[in-house]
């Protein structure tokens, strides 16, 4: 559908792509991977068309509809949140003529069994679907929907734009293009301001969506989930596989593992065949034998191992002395603005050396609870103490605005660093990507991204015990956010991190406090412990308003382990019943749909219905209906297997 053909992108002291070839079919699902600044933001406005190569083309569709999400956008204000989306469906006008033209094609056109007329029956079904969507008024729920999967309320539909943060205008500009329904849709980090709610939404409308995908995103998670091919850029090659990123590490290494083999054997029979030479050189009964293997090198296909950016860094925090045993301790904590309450009656102890996450929806009370704790905020009820002896470090999300314009990245470290550490600064500022001339750079004129991990870096210089990062990880790439998580995970105070970052959070907390309805509630276990838990709840139905616990039923006697053992096997029982009704369901409504899909696909083969216009919306409504069914069925299936295999281990 696209393609890039001996792409080169040379900036004078930088070769940024070095005659990049590749193609960009129908329905892939891409991520584009690799360190900050490899060229992946760069690599999608090429596609997009939005800047033009040294050398080399990009070739596209003379009518493809290309979507771009950019990293940084210039947003206009004067509608409201709804009228900004909606949008998305002014061309309605432009798809009601290209469904009539496409008519008089069809009409005219006697090569039925050619695969241009199949061709152009898909791109006529495709385009009445659409507009039948758009005609029905159905396109108002869609809108709906797409606005409150992102996280936004029915109360903020009639709020003017310019009311929302910058993190909240990204998500009306990806809703207003994902309605659009282009052909290619470009993303550039789409999740940096998403919670976790919203970032599965996102993933299942991706999942669900007819064009090709092409993404740039640090979140492993989100692109395991939504990509099938990835496309690393490093050093100014690209490395191609159908696969998803984590299968894909393992490929690469396997392969890389593979050339280092045949390279040490190729050289090994090399020098052999250089030794018989010499040493055989002048003797006249071997000239025939040397002049052989003089012939048999030349002929050599030389071995080459590709070349990988290897730089890598470790890091741990600068130590402080422990904190007493519980840092913080909350009891019957609730903050409200007006008559707005954020959260109410919060309750609970962190223990020192605990790593805890605070997840939930943007603006269900997170970034309050931490500026609570910090003593930014005082005028809460309730209690709040700090335990003896604690040290906090903090990383705010405005972290990156307080640093000094006037400095460079070298001298703003240079400030912080105290001990042996300074002795190892080029390293640490390489790790973070500002190795060379770089960390002579004045802060005023770094990007947001780079005033970020440069905050990062100082607050991996400053001694503490206690660790509240809010949103620490949305402008690192991989290698960076690895960097951080081990020096998370080897700190010996304690941590809480706000993050939607799945993967990071994966194997580094041990305790979730989830922000939701204006109560905070406790999950023992990792990220996706607490994920699991909360699919269970939604698929069989027993996510429900929670009951106000009494302060009795907080401090009853826990159950005996037989006891609990017997209440989880009878409530897996009861959920493996219920998701294989749900199964068996969804199989048997997809077979049926899927013979009236045949049924009216038979229909439309016929000459005389190709311009059959309630046939072609019963073929979309259908096919609609279908796909709905089928995300039902895989969301069903995920959840059984789930079951089935906790089942099994207990």
């Amino acid at each position: 559908m696209i393609s890039i053909h001996n792409l080169t992108v040379d900036f004078g002291s930088r070769l940024l792509f070095d005659q990049v070839s590749f193609v960009i079919n129908r329905r892939d699902r891409i991520a584009l991977v690799g360190k900050n600044g490899a060229g992946k933001s760069t690599l999608l406005k090429l596609i997009a068309g939005l800047e033009e190569p040294t050398s080399g083309h990009v070739s596209r569709p003379k009518d493809i509809r290309i979507g771009y999400l950019p990293q940084v956008m210039q947003l206009k204000d004067g509608n409201t949140v709804y009228e900004e989306v909606e949008q998305a469906f002014d061309d309605i006008r432009r798809i009601e003529e290209e469904v009539a033209r496409l008519t008089d094609e069809m009409a005219g056109r006697t090569d039925y069994d050619s695969e241009g007329y199949a061709q152009l029956i898909e791109h006529y079904t495709n385009m009445s679907e659409t507009l039948a969507l758009m005609q029905q008024g159905n396109y108002h729920a869609t809108i709906e929907q797409s606005l409150i999967g992102l996280g936004f309320e029915r109360k903020d539909f009639r709020r003017p734009t310019s009311d929302f943060s910058g993190g909240w205008r990204m998500r009306i500009e990806l809703a207003k293009l994902l309605l659009q329904r282009p052909e290619v849709l470009l993303l550039d980090e789409p999740t940096n301001h998403l919670d976790i709610e919203s970032i599965g939404w996102l993933e299942q409308f991706i999942a669900s969506n007819a064009g090709a995908v092409i993404l740039v995103s640090h979140d492993r998670a989100f692109i395991d989930n939504t990509t099938i091919r990835t496309i690393e850029i490093e050093l100014g090659h690209i490395y191609d596989y159908k696969t998803n990123y984590s299968h894909y590490v393992k490929l690469r290494e396997e392969r890389l593992q593979q050339q280092l083999r045949a390279y040490e054997n190729q050289q090994k029979m090399i020098r052999e065949t250089e030794d018989f030479i010499e040493r055989f050189r002048y003797k006249a009964t071997k000239s025939v034998q040397v002049q052989s293997r003089i012939k048999q090198l030349e002929k050599v296909e030389r071995v080459e191992i590709d070349e990988r950016d290897r730089s890598a860094f470790h890091f741990r925090f600068i130590p402080a002395q422990p904190s007493g045993s519980y840092p913080v301790t909350i009891e019957g904590l609730s903050k409200a603005y007006g008559d707005h309450v954020v959260f109410s009656d919060a309750t609970y102890t962190i223990a020192r050396g605990e790593k805890v996450a605070f997840v939930g929806k943007n603006g269900a009370g997170k970034s309050t609870m931490v500026k609570c704790i910090m003593g930014e905020l005082t005028d809460y009820t309730g209690k709040l103490a700090l335990g003896h002896n604690v040290e906090l470090g903090y990383f705010a999300q405005n972290e990156a605005q307080e640093l000094r314009g006037d400095l460079t990245v070298y001298d703003t470290i240079d400030r912080e660093a105290v001990g042996d550490i300074r002795l190892r600064l080029n390293d640490l500022l390489g790790a973070f990507l500002f190795g060379g001339e770089a960390s002579e750079k004045k802060v005023s004129v770094l990007s947001g991204g780079e005033r970020a991990r440069l905050a990062i870096i100082r607050l991996l210089l400053q001694p503490a015990n206690f660790l509240i990062l809010d949103e620490p990880t949305n402008h690192l790439d991989m290698r960076s956010k690895d960097v951080l998580k081990e020096a998370i995970r080897n700190f010996e105070g304690t941590v809480i991190v706000v993050s939607h970052d799945r993967e990071f959070l994966d194997g580094l907390v041990t305790k979730v406090y989830e922000f939701a309805d204006g109560r905070v509630n406790e999950h023992l276990g990792g990220i996706y412990d607490y994920l699991q838990t909360r699919r269970m709840q939604t698929l069989t139905e027993l996510e429900r308003s929670r009951p106000e616990e009494s302060k009795s039923s907080r401090e009853a006697v826990p159950e005996t382990e037989s006891k609990a053992d017997y209440r989880r096997q009878k409530e897996n029982a009861k959920q493996l019943r219920a998701l294989e009704r749900a199964v068996t369901a969804c199989e048997e409504k997809i077979e049926a749909l899927e013979t009236q899909l045949q049924s009216i696909e038979q229909q439309l083969q016929d000459p005389k219905n190709a311009a059959d216009t309630a046939l072609f919306e019963q073929y979309a409504g259908v096919k609609q209906e279908l796909e709905s069914v089928l995300e039902e069925w895989e969301s069903a299936s995920e959840a059984l297997s789930e079951v089935q295999a906790s089942s099994s281990e207990a």
